[in-house]
């Protein structure tokens, strides 16, 4: 029996003009409707916790979302949704705020934007893109400046990670700190469930909980049921550099080949000339007994981007109040940076992200196997590489596209200098061994192979 639910619009996709609602309607290409329908499911299973978007779309072949055109805007409806998005056959209210957050991001801005997508010589065209999406997101709060947190680290964490993870979190929300992660299970979870609480203690009614995720990642990672206020970039780049632009401090946990790709591009544009004056709060910070992963982390940033790159970060391990405690000295850093810049205080408009950080990088064999991973270049530009490189494995490793190139071409090959891909192979074993490359019970075949 088919089942069928009509959703009113919500938030600023409540009220649309004649001219929107058209382009909506002309908006869906048959992909990009594939691409919506996964977004729209995957957001109707917040809070479930797997990484396997084959798995998501075969339990629910029969569903299906449809627009319905109105006077006013336009309606959702829903054929065959996932029961657990229902209490008492009604549609939880974050998952029904969720969904019109996909057709915003993936619909109308994906309209809006098509045009500037045509030409896009200019960086500072991309970066408008990213400040559009995140002001229509009502992202740029001007309440509270200098106050969001951004939490890397990884779906695929320990037990005690995922608690301290929580510490972290809760800490800050006791100091009013309002959290921003990938918006998946882990690492992305824990600060935000810890700040909820601490918001709680200190009667904070208005905590942020803000996700932002990609296409090829919210279907592989659905959102966790703390994130309040969900974005959905168009790729990669232009999600690291919403994460970069809108955050005043950051705060990395452990993680795998995803939190490398993370560290990697913002350690990049710090190693920008323009970007050395940058005051970006981050530091690395895990569970006492976690020293060697941060150790192991910190000689690789040491042998193949050098000691400057290792002098940008701090790294606290088994202390959570430390963590908060140095970010509350570090925010009036940052507030009187942008004051005497005249910057924005909400998105960081100064920070230098060249070309080469902002086009997207499509992992394919050929494009993996055609990356510069040799030491003589700018430490900048092999920061850029060995993103590239991560970002590859992890669209190996979750991402369906790049699933289904694993098996059908079988893994990617990694090449280049001798020493690095020493280092390369030391670090993504210790990946493996450890665990961080897919949720716990999940058996993981690498999708690369390091060229010794």
């Amino acid at each position: 029996m088919t089942k069928t639910v009509q959703l009113n619009p919500v938030g600023w996709m409540s009220q649309l003009s004649q001219l929107e609602v058209n382009q909506l309607a002309t908006s869906t290409s048959a992909e990009l409707y594939k691409v919506f329908r996964n977004c729209c499911l995957a957001v109707l299973n917040s809070g479930i916790e797997q990484d396997d978007s084959e798995a998501l779309f075969e339990t629910y072949k029969d569903f299906d979302v449809r627009l319905i055109r109105r006077e006013r805007g336009v309606k959702i409806e829903l054929i065959n949704p996932p029961e657990v998005a229902f209490v008492d056959g009604k549609l939880i209210a974050g998952v029904h705020e969720h969904l019109f957050a996909v057709l915003r991001d993936m619909l109308y801005m994906s309209s809006k934007h098509r045009s500037f997508e045509q030409d896009v010589e200019e960086t500072n065209i991309i970066t408008h893109m990213v400040f559009d999406m995140m002001r229509h997101a009502n992202a740029l709060s001007n309440s509270e400046p200098a106050n969001l947190v951004v939490c890397w680290g990884g779906h695929s964490i320990k037990k005690d990670e995922y608690k301290y993870t929580k510490e972290v979190g809760y800490q800050l929300g006791l100091r009013g700190f309002n959290i921003c992660t990938g918006c998946g299970p882990g690492a992305m979870k824990g600060p935000m469930k810890g700040a909820a609480i601490g918001h709680a203690k200190q009667r904070i009614k208005h905590g942020r909980y803000v996700g932002i995720s990609e296409p090829s990642i919210i279907a592989a990672e659905p959102p966790n049921a703390i994130v309040n206020e969900l974005i959905i970039m168009p790729d990669i780049e232009k999600r690291l550099e919403a994460f970069v632009r809108a955050s005043h401090a950051i705060v990395i946990f452990p993680g795998g080949v995803g939190t490398a790709e993370e560290l990697l591009y913002l350690l990049g544009l710090l190693l920008q000339a323009e970007n050395r004056d940058q005051v970006i709060p981050l530091i690395l910070t895990g569970p006492a007994d976690k020293a060697d992963y941060f150790h192991a982390i910190d000689q690789f940033i040491g042998d193949t981007l050098g000691a400057e790159a290792q002098g940008m970060y701090k790294i606290v391990v088994g202390d959570a109040q430390e963590v908060a405690s140095e970010l509350v000295d570090a925010k009036n850093k940052v507030l009187q940076y942008r004051k005497l810049q005249g910057d924005s205080f909400n998105f960081n408009w100064r920070l230098k992200i060249p070309d080469d950080f902002q086009r997207p990088f499509e992992p394919t064999h050929e494009t993996m196997a055609a990356l510069n991973l040799y030491l003589d270049q700018p430490a900048s530009q092999l920061a850029a590489n060995l993103r590239k490189c991560f970002s590859g494995i992890v669209a190996g490793n979750v991402k369906a596209e790049g699933v289904k190139q694993i098996q059908d071409k079988g893994p990617f090959t990694i090449s280049g200098d001798e020493g690095l891909m020493q280092h390369m192979d030391k670090l993504l074993k210790s990946f493996v061994d450890q665990g961080r490359m897919k949720l716990p019970g999940s058996t993981y075949n690498p999708c690369y192979r390091v060229d010794l």
